[in-house]
């Protein structure tokens, strides 16, 4: 493969950057350059609710010049995200077609889950990351509009919380307000605080061994306190927070200067060490890893991941997984039916492979769904699955997008209602996502008829299509009349989605 170049342009909260890299052909990232412009759209949006015409000039001017030194390194292929900043904007969409219309470029705005997921695989690609999770580590991903904690122990995720306590915000929450320094620092130090004793509480109930830091602010911290060297490593907590303690003595000018920062005054690096400081604090970590990636390093890694140039050391996939079970677990739904469920539905998945026209995405959907499909019975038996909707959708699924997780929820919605029941699908989903739904449900109640008494009554299942037929063979250790009649009773439904008809052969055991 032939060495490629790669620019990613992210629109922030407080920021416009640019980062170029190369793409070996060991299948290797290589930073080349990083441009970043002083952009606040944050305070616009969370003041006005819009990005002011002034501001949408600077932002294609901006990107226009990015452009131009893409043209100077050659870049083969470019990438533009846009932040939550975009999401709260009232006039998100013109700004965007103002964008195009100037750039020719379009910008993809990332939901949450979108956002954190490629920001975590800029450090999750990394072979340091799968050595740290080995005991258990929490990646705290600092953003101008939030926080995301995620948390790994004995190399499985655990969870992955959102919190909106970002820089840009608690700056506009606590900042200018005649107050001195030293009170904003403890305003700040305090909010935060309570802030992650609720996560702590709830989610988090003992101890990591390490916090990874994604913060370009803590960065520079992190460099400063090492004299400017690079910190690929990580070291002890203890040290940082030292440092930071120092840091607090001095005033804003004081501290950029320190920093090195190119704004003397630069309002967000208060909130940036008070955040790390109390992270370390609540987590009760021993070791601090902060490797200076950001979301352009994780919106490179994602398009190399995408075309396969470069080499993965993270199951991302597992990822989604062990999310679904973290939640799963949490509404008590995680049984011996749901893996028996899980293994039925993927094997039909599989044997249809070449008649319902999906691919491995959608098979990894099939399994969240499966998975989530009676976490709703937490809060009611009588409307379950219009409960289990609303926990996935009110739910983070880390590495599914906001899109996937509404396929998700629809399937476990209508693995109990009639599809044709929802006219308003269209405004949440397009006609792919329709079908995908409409398949992915049929799947799910043919392969939940087959253990509708809970009790895994098969110890040996073989699919095939033969013909317009899909024919289950079971080995059974037990009656499956009840199996039987409600299998019957869910073919039809599947013989309307895919036009084949299941059919269900027992041979008694035991």
């Amino acid at each position: 493969m032939a060495i490629q170049t790669f620019g990613s342009i992210y629109i922030g909260s407080y920021e416009v950057s640019l980062k170029i890299f190369e793409l070996s052909a060991k299948k290797q990232i290589r930073e080349i350059d990083y441009i970043r412009t002083r952009l606040d759209l944050g305070r616009d949006v969370y003041q006005r609710g819009i990005i002011g015409y002034e501001l949408v000039d600077q932002l294609c001017d901006t990107i226009s010049e990015f452009v131009e030194i893409m043209k100077g390194y050659k870049v083969n292929s470019s990438e533009v995200y846009a932040s939550a900043v975009f999401r709260d904007a009232e006039n998100s969409v013109f700004v965007i077609n103002q964008i195009f219309l100037r750039t020719c470029f379009r910008v993809k705005v990332l939901s949450n889950s979108e956002y954190r997921f490629i920001g975590y695989k800029s450090v999750a690609g990394r072979e340091d990351f799968e050595n740290m999770i080995q005991t258990s580590a929490a990646v705290v991903d600092i953003g101008g509009s939030g926080i995301q904690v995620t948390v790994f122990r004995g190399g499985q995720l655990e969870t992955t919380q959102h919190m909106e306590i970002g820089t840009v915000r608690l700056r506009e929450l606590l900042a200018d307000r005649g107050h001195t320094q030293f009170s904003y620092e403890k305003q700040l130090e305090e909010f935060v605080s309570k802030k992650l004793e609720v996560l702590r509480s709830m989610y988090v109930h003992e101890k990591v061994d390490s916090v990874i830091v994604l913060n370009d602010y803590c960065y520079e911290i992190v460099r400063a306190m090492n004299h400017k060297k690079r910190e690929d490593a990580s070291f002890a907590a203890e040290k940082l927070v030292r440092y930071i303690d120092k840091l607090q003595k001095k005033n804003l000018e004081e501290i950029c200067k320190e920093l090195n920062l190119s704004n003397d005054k630069d309002p967000l690096i208060i909130p940036s060490m008070i955040m790390c400081k109390v992270l370390i604090d609540q987590l009760e970590a021993e070791n601090v890893w902060v490797p200076g990636v950001n979301i352009n390093d994780g919106i490179a890694y994602d398009y190399a991941q995408r075309h396969q140039l470069v080499k993965c050391y993270h199951d991302f996939d597992r990822d989604v997984i062990c999310a679904a079970q973290k939640l799963s677990q949490r509404f008590n739904s995680y049984s011996p039916h749901i893996s028996a469920l899980e293994f039925l539905s993927t094997k039909i998945f599989d044997t249809m492979k070449k008649m319902h026209g999906m691919g491995d995405r959608e098979r990894l959907l099939l399994q969240v769904a499966v998975i989530l499909h009676d976490c709703g019975k937490y809060i009611t038996l009588d409307n379950s699955a219009r409960c289990a909707y609303e926990i996935i959708m009110s739910s983070e699924i880390i590495g599914l997008s906001h899109r996937e997780r509404e396929i998700v929820a629809q399937t476990v919605l209508f693995n109990s209602f009639e599809l044709d029941e929802c006219p308003e699908y269209s405004a949440k989903l397009n006609e792919r996502d329709y079908l995908v739904v409409a398949k992915l449900s049929a799947i799910l109640r043919l392969s939940n008829a087959l253990d509708q008494s809970h009790k895994q009554k098969f110890n040996q299942i073989r699919s095939s299509v033969k013909g317009r037929t899909l024919l289950i063979s079971v080995d059974a250790t037990e009656d499956i009349s009840l199996e039987s009649a409600l299998f019957d009773a869910k073919a039809a439904y599947f013989e309307k989605v895919f036009s084949i008809k299941p059919e269900i052969k027992a041979k008694r055991k035991g």
